[in-house]
């Protein structure tokens, strides 16, 4: 009797040592997932940036060649003005 008894225990034991295995590497992984989520948000933020950052950049100079182009419009303008023709 006693010994069925100190078998069940340690059966018992047993399994809830696999249990506690199992669970730290789903913990492992778990965690591992989570670093790759958030390098891939980490890269996918920093790509967006990097558009946002060329869409202002591309805008700017798309303003400025207007600004430049109005400029010399009115720059030619006057220069016909005191020319008179």
């Amino acid at each position: 009797m006693n010994e069925a008894r100190a078998f069940r225990t340690a059966e018992r034991e047993a399994t809830k040592k696999v249990r506690e295995a199992e669970l730290a590497a789903q913990a492992t992984l778990a965690a591992e997932l989570a670093a790759q989520a958030r390098l891939e948000a980490e890269k996918a933020e920093a790509l967006a940036k990097a558009h946002a950052a060329a869409r202002d950049a591309s805008l700017a100079a798309e303003k400025k060649a207007e600004r430049d182009a109005r400029y010399a419009a009115r720059k030619a303008a006057k220069k016909i003005r005191r020319r008179g023709y």
